[in-house]
């Protein structure tokens, strides 16, 4: 489950708006902010670019683990990498 109050407190904490994360989604600031309120499930392919994104790792995102750094050997998410 996705950790929600960890995609608020990055974003603000970086200085953004809900439609500066859309935007860099390729999203409109609705459907981020329904990601944000868990009102939309967030797809992996989502969870990926925000990991990346934000330089933490996706379990930190998933509330799996209190430590943001993300693996060393993380290599960034491409749109090509899906099945």
């Amino acid at each position: 489950m996705l950790h929600l109050s960890r995609l608020r407190e990055l974003r603000e904490g970086h200085k953004l708006t809900q439609k500066q994360v859309g935007e860099y989604l390729k999203t409109t600031h609705q459907y981020y902010y329904k990601y944000e309120k868990g009102i939309y499930p967030l797809p992996i392919e989502r969870l990926y670019q925000l990991a990346d994104f934000y330089q933490v790792s996706t379990d930190y995102l998933l509330g799996r683990t209190d430590d943001p750094t993300p693996p060393k050997d993380a290599r960034p998410y491409t749109p090509e990498e899906k099945e």
